[in-house]
Formats: C-alpha cells, structure tokens, sequence
C-alpha cells in the first residue's frame, strides 16, 4: 500500500469507519452551505427584501447549472475508488489523468453556454422587474466561477474516492472564512451590492481549488501521474462518462422541478419569495447530512465493490439508516421550536412590517419539509449506493420522478397558494423513495450474484 492519506473502506467494522469519513465530510459541506448562507445574510441584512428576493430567486438555476457540475465531478470519481478498491493504482491514476480533460472540457462548455444564456434564463422563470437586476447581478458572476467549482469539487471527490475527507474540509473552512471578509469588504465597505456578493463566492471556491491541488501534490504520492497517465484513453474516457453525466442529470433534471416551484413562487411576489429564499437556507444546512451520507455511501459501496465485499454495503446502508432517522427526529423538533429564529438572520432586523409577513410563511416550509426528512434520507442514501454499485443510469430515473413531483405541485400553486410550495419538496421526496428503494435490492442481488460467478 502506498504511504500517503488513502483509507481503506473494505476493512473493519462498517459504524466507526463510516463515523470517521462522514465528520470530516459533513463539515465541510456545512462550510459550503455556510458561502451562500453568507451571501444571503450578507444582502438580506444590508441591501434589503428586494435585493434578497433577488438572489434567493436564483437559487433553483444555480442547483440546475452547480448540481450538473457537482454530479459530474462525484460520479467521475466512484471509478477511482473502485480501481483503489482493487488496489488497481496505475488503473486508477489513468482515471485522473482523463478526469483533467473532461473535466476543463465540461467546466468550459458550461460556463459559456450560462453566462452567454443568464439573462433569458431569468426571463424565462418570470423574474419580477422589481428583483431582476440582483438576481442577474449574482447568478452572473456565479456561473462565471463554475470553472474554480469544477476544480474544487473534481479534486475534493477524487480525494474522498481514496478515503480522504479531511484534506477538502481544511480548505473549505480557510475559504470560507475568506468568503466571510470578502462579502463584507465588497458588499458593505465597498458598495459592490449584489455583484459583491458573488465575486467573493468566486475568489473563495478558486482559492480552495488552488490549496488542494497543492496539498495532494504534495502529500498524495498516490495521485502522481505520468505522462501516459495523462493521455487520452477512450475506455477510461467512456466509463467516466457513464459515471459521470446521469449523476450530473439526476441534479439537473430534478432542479427542473424546482425551477418550475420557482417559477410558480415568483407569481406570488417578494414576500413568498424572500420566505423561500430565507427559509432555503436553513433547510439547505439541516439536510446536509443527508448530503454527507450520500457521498459517502457512494465511496464506501464503491471501494467494496471494487474488493467483492458486497455484504458490507448493506451493513454500510443499516448503520446509516439509524444514523439517519435520530438525526431527523431530531431536526424536525430543532425546525419546530427555532425555525422562526434562524430565519430571522436573514432579514433586515429594521424592517419589521416585512419580517412579520416572511416570518411565519418560512417557519410554515420548513416544519412540513423537516417532517419529511426520513424520506430525504432515503433519497440520498439509496440513490448514492446504486451509483457506488455502478448503475448511476438509475439516478436519472430518481431525479424523474422527483421533477414530476415538483413540477406537478407547482401547478397547483395557483389554487392552492404557499401550502403547496410547503409540500412540492416532500411529494419530490417520497415519489423518489418509491422507485429508488426496490432499485436499491435489486442492484445489490444482481452484484452479489456477479461477484459468486467470479
């Protein structure tokens, strides 16, 4: 075994190597949710209920357009840790190589084809004039930074796929922190508004990139190519894309259901929309252990597929459903008692007449979505262990259904009102689970009988 920062996944007891991996993990996606938390209090608090609209407004294109990006990256990075599952290095050293051009490839494609388009995508999705200007002014420089986001995610996942989650999370809490002083420099000292905003999200997620890049030349002897690493090989190049692209359309497809939501909110004016935009956040920070938890199922089904240990992905998938349902017990009476509250960070503390509308519509969201956060586990969970096994094809299935949920509540938005905003999340949800739980029995038993023939 090389001496570098890997950790094998396929030995020992599943809870506590799952324990060690998810911390760090969870940590730093809590530090990701804290660089838009930033942006959103940041603005809420010193440019106002319009200009919050307004960003908040952008947040289900920036999940279509990122979440396309991120997927690609976490299924570019499950053959990686399937081949060091193999102990399979100069295999998995070749997957890298490829990840390097597919991923620039990707990353530049789609920042020409969002910042060119930006302006009717907002059009499209019936941007109130009133918030239009801030919505573009943010979302802008956000798909301008989707190279830095691809660079970031592309090395954080390769590093997790050995067993890493600690290196990303040192760099995330440094950027973070940056982005922290960055917002506050240019939206409050400099009077940058909105643009402020995103251009320290961007300067921030470049500058995590750059550090991990550095530190795994570094201390991952592991990840040291050669130049035949590097060529282009049409095997690799085919298997990362089968990985790679439905992870990323799972994202995409299931954020046009929540554009649709969008859509249907921005109908209902700002003060529904800076109750969603406000609100999101929250729920965005309680549901990312479930986020953390897919990631890592991913990793931990991939390495053991990878040994032909496939009775400790199911140990691997247990021990996180009873992680998973205290936690969302817990959460929900969090939501209950204190939603109120943690949204409140997010408005203008001066503006009261605005706070006592948002206030209650925001707490009213997120206790119908925390009710449902056993669901989300399942989402998360179930979905990530099937692309671990190798069948990410049905993760585009999933994020069917749940644009179908989404999109058939936003229709009835109009009749219903908010209520049914409160309920689009939940229907998405529980539509999914329907499909990826069997999916889930039936990947495993068809590796498992793979696996008896060999």
């Amino acid at each position: 075994m090389p001496k570098d920062r890997t950790k094998d996944m396929t030995v020992g007891a599943p809870m506590p190597i799952l324990l060690s991996f998810i911390l760090p993990l969870l940590l730093g996606l809590l530090f990701q949710q804290f660089y838009a938390m930033v942006d959103t209090v940041v603005v809420g608090n010193f440019l106002g209920m319009e200009a919050l609209a307004g960003v908040g407004s952008t947040g289900s294109i920036n999940f279509l357009v990122l979440g396309l990006c991120n997927g690609v990256c976490a299924g570019f990075a499950i053959p990686v840790a399937q081949k060091f599952g193999e102990k399979d290095y100069d295999g998995l050293r070749n997957f890298v190589g490829n990840m390097i051009w597919l991923g620039s490839a990707i990353a530049l494609a789609v920042t020409l084809v969002t910042t060119t388009g930006c302006r009717a995508i907002l059009t499209a999705m019936d941007t109130p004039e009133s918030t239009f200007a801030y919505a573009y002014d943010y979302i802008f420089l956000i798909f301008l930074g989707i190279p830095a986001t691809m660079l970031y995610n592309l090395l954080s996942g390769i590093l997790r796929s050995l067993g890493d989650s600690r290196t990303p999370l040192m760099f995330l809490i440094f950027s973070s922190l940056l982005n922290v002083t960055l917002d506050i420099v240019c939206v409050v000292t400099l009077n940058m508004g909105v643009a402020g905003a995103g251009w320290a999200t961007l300067v921030s997620q470049l500058i995590s990139g750059l550090l991990c890049l550095w530190y795994m030349s570094r201390k991952f002897p592991i990840l040291h190519l050669k130049k035949e690493n590097l060529r282009w090989r049409g095997h690799y190049v085919k298997r990362l894309l089968i990985m790679g692209l439905p992870m990323g359309l799972q994202y995409s497809i299931t954020a046009i259901g929540s554009i649709l939501l969008q859509t249907a909110v921005n109908g209902l004016g700002a003060v529904a929309m800076a109750a969603v935009a406000s609100s999101s956040k929250v729920t965005n920070l309680f549901a990312t252990p479930f986020d953390a938890m897919g990631t890592m199922a991913a990793t931990y089904a991939g390495q053991n597929l990878g040994a032909g240990k496939l009775e400790r992905v199911q140990e691997g998938v247990k021990d996180c459903c009873i992680l998973g349902v205290v936690y969302s017990l817990a959460a929900l009476a969090v939501m209950y008692f204190c939603g109120a509250q943690m949204t409140a960070l997010f408005l203008d503390s001066k503006d009261v007449a605005s706070s006592a509308q948002i206030l209650p519509l925001a707490r009213q969201l997120l206790v119908i979505n925390a009710a449902f956060y056993i669901p989300l586990l399942g989402v998360n969970l179930f979905r990530f262990t099937i692309q671990g096994l190798g069948y990410s094809n049905l993760a585009v299935v999933a994020g069917v259904f749940e644009m179908i949920a989404r999109g058939a509540v936003a229709g009835l938005v109009s009749v219903f009102g908010f209520i049914a905003v409160c309920y689009a999340s939940p229907a998405a949800w529980v539509l999914a689970d329907c499909f990826l739980i069997p999916a889930y029995f039936v990947c495993l038993k068809r590796r498992t009988k793979e696996a008896a023939r060999r």
